[in-house]
């Protein structure tokens, strides 16, 4: 099927001055206090930066923002890739609308702050926050360790804590980055992907917990969309228990002080993160943060429910093919 051609930039301008009209969807998981101790985060991989919303200037998307109004938001996949409405993928960078938009945008749902991570492709992750972003480290890899999607690592403070935010998103294939078309079949099979997510899991850790004595102590999160399952879930997996493809979060679970967020609250839920049966989003924290959090969710609910997109275009999803994840901290516990 040959694609629509749709002008981006005017249609979205366009859906954007219609948004005040912009239905409400019943998707509020509670009231929050912006103004308390509570620190509330949203989390999504948003599949070509919400490729479903461009023909509505991202009213829907813009509306269940606000409704659970956060005050960090982490999106993953956070650049235009396609055009509105088609598979076409956008090669002129001055024609994608995020993530060059994304000041303006994050300002409507009330965050007057935006940090972009390490940007090598066009995959980055995005934090939007009410509160000034520190950057640390954009991390993108060396000459050794290429991180494919590149990753992050920034700081907020509320009420005098002090916040580590690390983003990531690891390489989604079978076969290892940059493994030629003619041995992609072979470097598949022998599940090269697996070990390539586990080496720059290494890389990611390595440059950020990892350099910081007494991290156990800190107050640490790191989220994003990892492309690989855990073995916490292989009670409902039921897989080998020397299979690579636990190897990523392996490095996690063994050699950092981070806990499996939704793992430890849900323990006996397989809680799919994707239109599937499967977890590959995680949101990671020290003992401190965890030991703050006074709900976590994957929201899963008529607007977030991935839909398959009814002309079967590429791959893509409606509003996207992973569910966002919400977490409240209470921070006065650690007064």
């Amino acid at each position: 099927m040959k694609p629509t051609r749709i002008l981006l930039p005017a249609l979205i301008a366009v859906a954007i001055a219609l948004t005040a009209a912009a239905p409400h969807h019943d998707t509020s998981v509670g009231a929050h206090d912006n103004d308390s101790t509570n620190l509330r985060l949203l989390y999504w991989n948003i599949q070509n930066a919400m490729w479903s919303g461009q023909c509505d200037g991202y009213r829907d998307f813009l509306e269940f923002v606000k409704e659970q109004n956060p005050d960090i938001c982490v999106w993953a996949e956070a650049s235009t890739n396609y055009r509105t409405a088609s598979a076409e993928r956008i090669t002129d960078d001055a024609e994608r609308h995020f993530p060059a938009h994304w000041e303006e945008f994050a300002a409507r749902y009330g965050h007057p702050y935006v940090y972009k991570g390490g940007h090598r492709d066009n995959f980055p992750q995005v934090i939007t926050s009410r509160y000034p972003i520190e950057n640390v480290e954009r991390i993108t890899g060396n000459a050794d360790t290429v991180v494919s999607h590149g990753a992050g690592w920034a700081t907020i403070c509320k009420n005098g804590h002090n916040v580590n935010i690390v983003t990531l998103h690891t390489w989604p294939q079978r076969y290892a980055w940059n493994v030629g078309k003619d041995a992609r079949k072979a470097d598949a099979a022998a599940n090269g992907g697996d070990r390539y997510r586990r080496t720059e899991m290494e890389y990611i850790c390595r440059h950020t917990i990892s350099t910081r004595p007494g991290a156990d102590t800190q107050l640490w999160m790191m989220m994003g969309d990892f492309n690989a399952i855990s073995r916490l879930d292989n009670r409902f997996y039921r897989l080998p228990a020397d299979t690579s493809a636990f190897l990523c979060h392996d490095y996690v679970l063994e050699t950092t002080p981070y806990i499996d967020v939704i793992s430890k609250k849900y323990p006996d839920s397989l809680v799919s993160t994707i239109h599937g049966a499967k977890r590959i989003d995680y949101l990671y924290c020290t003992p401190p943060l965890y030991n703050c959090i006074t709900r976590a969710e994957v929201i899963r609910d008529d607007y977030t429910t991935p839909r398959r997109d009814p002309q079967k275009l590429s791959n893509f999803w409606h509003p996207s093919d992973h569910c966002p994840i919400l977490v409240d901290f209470d921070l006065s516990r650690l007064d």
